[in-house]
């Protein structure tokens, strides 16, 4: 299973670079602040990097970089404390949906990586097309 993880983290590495830099690239104006239609895929994104925080720790990377990636979205967006508790909550449920499902790695638990790191990478190249200086 150990072989499976390393393979799968190789492949998703062009992924999580993409979601990296996109999320970095979002560096959005105040005005955004109260655009719905902006509002609803970034906590969409923040869910998605709590997921992904969670699920790649379990199957074998061993570090805080997917909260990184929030932190330095949190800090690129300057959100209002309301916003930044929203924001906060959506990396938080993400993270807490898959610890009650996955306590160990699986296959599953893979398959569940995969679409969100894929999910995450369109999601931040939309937001970053649609919404970025």
């Amino acid at each position: 299973m150990a072989g499976g993880v390393e393979r799968k983290h190789g492949m998703n590495r062009g992924y999580a670079i993409a979601i990296c830099l996109m999320a970095l690239s979002l560096t959005a104006t105040p005005a955004h602040a109260v655009d719905a239609t902006y509002e609803k895929p970034l906590l969409r994104l923040a869910e998605v990097l709590g997921a992904v925080h969670y699920l790649r720790n379990i199957c074998g990377e061993d570090s805080d970089a997917w909260r990184t990636r929030m932190q330095e979205l949190l800090a690129a967006e300057a959100p209002s404390q309301a916003r930044r508790e929203k924001l906060v909550a959506s990396f938080n449920h993400g993270y807490r949906a898959f610890a009650g499902t996955y306590e160990s790695c699986t296959a599953q638990a893979l398959a569940a990586v995969e679409r969100y790191m894929k999910e995450g990478a369109l999601l931040s190249r939309d937001i970053a097309q649609r919404y970025g200086n």
